[in-house]
Order: structure tokens, then C-alpha cells, then sequence
């Protein structure tokens, strides 16, 4: 069962808000942008679901990747909850209300939400590379948990990208990222390939940034 709050009050730079929801986004990527996903085993049980999950909606990965996460503001605007489906893809019958609790970290972070926004800072050899986002879906299920931001002015890479966090049937815990990006054009496309390679070394940074291993 999917629950699933959404923002789309403010603008991002790319029209196929949510594309990372759809099973078939790697064999159907909307125009323009090139799908992506990975997926990464962080452990087992319950424990490990409940302490990842706090550090994935606390912006445990995009730090633990290296960003500084700035600027981050609750947004304005309605949030309005998804449709809520059943396993096999239908709607239920009787949809659950809207989940309106406020949530916090062990820090006292809020949890990520629908409509927020946040500036990502990335220090590089020369200056920083700054992206503004907004969470465009928050998924939050017992065991799947997780969301999504967009690109809200154009960049190196324009588009939205997911962190989804399972507590699957075997009890293993598995963090899948997902992204629909595209690259800019004119003459910034001849880096095309450089940012590309970027985007590999940096999903694989996030990959790892919940990981036991990395101490999260």
C-alpha cells in the first residue's frame, strides 16, 4: 500500500513531476530526461529500518554525500495526500486520512515533508555548486518510507530524484535511489559526459551514506 503526500504549488524546471514513481520509468523516461536507479542492502530488522529511516528524513544522505543542506523552509501552499493503492495497483475503495503530525529527528530536525524546500551546497575544488530543491512526494508506510525533491531553477542537471527506504518481506532493509535528470544544453553540453560521471561518483557517495559502514 503506497501513502503519499504531494506539493506542486511552486515551480520546478521539468514538467514530469512524480516520474520517479512509476514502475516503468527506466523502459519509458519521459522526453528529455535520463532515467537512472540503484539500490543498495543497508541491513536487517526492524532496528535498522526505524534508525535509517530517520537519518533518510533528516537529509542523513544528502550530508552524509557531502552536501550542505541550507535554506531548508516548510514552503507555502495546500498539501494534498495521494491516492492511496493496494498491492496490486488499485485504489482502495476507502482512502486514509492524511497524516498532519509534525515529526522530528532525535536532534530535533524536522522530517522532510511535502512542499519543503532547501538549497543543496557542494564544496567543490573551485567554489561550491549550489541546487535549490523541493520535496515534490513524501512516502511514509510502515515499512517504506521515503521522498522525492525536483530542481527549481536550471543548472548543471535539471529534473527530481527519490530515496525510498524498505523493510522488506525477508527483513532485509534496501535504500533504492532513482533519478530522472537531464543534462544542460547550449554550450554547457559539451561537459555533458563529465557530468554524467559527477552524477555516478555522487549516487554512489549516497548510496553509501546510510550504510552501517559509514557509521549512520
Amino acid at each position: 500500500m503506497t501513502r503519499r503526500s504531494t506539493f506542486t504549488d511552486q515551480s520546478v524546471t521539468y514538467g514530469a513531476i512524480g516520474a520517479t514513481l512509476d514502475p516503468d520509468f527506466l523502459r519509458y523516461p519521459p522526453t528529455g530526461l535520463r532515467p537512472a536507479e540503484d539500490s543498495v542492502r543497508l541491513g536487517s530488522g526492524r532496528e535498522r529500518f526505524e534508525r535509517s529511516a530517520e537519518a533518510l528524513m533528516t537529509w542523513g544522505v544528502q550530508r552524509g554525500a557531502g552536501f550542505t543542506v541550507a535554506d531548508v523552509s516548510a514552503g507555502t501552499g495546500a498539501q494534498y495526500p495521494g491516492i492511496v493503492f493496494d498491492p496490486e495497483g488499485a485504489p482502495l475503495t476507502e482512502q486514509p486520512a492524511p497524516r498532519s503530525e509534525d515529526r522530528f529527528g532525535a536532534d530535533g530536525t524536522a522530517y522532510i515533508a511535502a512542499g519543503m524546500t532547501a538549497t543543496l551546497v557542494r564544496r567543490r575544488r573551485f567554489g561550491a555548486a549550489k541546487t535549490p530543491v523541493l520535496v515534490v512526494y513524501v512516502i511514509d508506510e510502515p515499512n517504506r518510507i521515503g521522498f522525492a525533491y525536483g530542481t527549481t531553477s536550471n543548472g548543471a542537471e535539471t529534473g527530481e530524484e527519490s530515496f525510498i527506504l524498505e523493510h522488506r518481506d525477508d527483513d532485509t532493509v534496501w535504500l533504492t535511489i532513482r533519478s530522472i535528470l537531464a543534462t544542460a544544453g547550449g554550450v554547457r553540453s559539451v561537459l555533458a559526459p563529465l557530468r554524467r560521471r559527477r552524477r555516478r561518483e555522487l549516487t554512489r557517495d549516497e548510496l553509501r551514506a546510510l550504510h552501517p559502514a559509514s557509521g549512520a
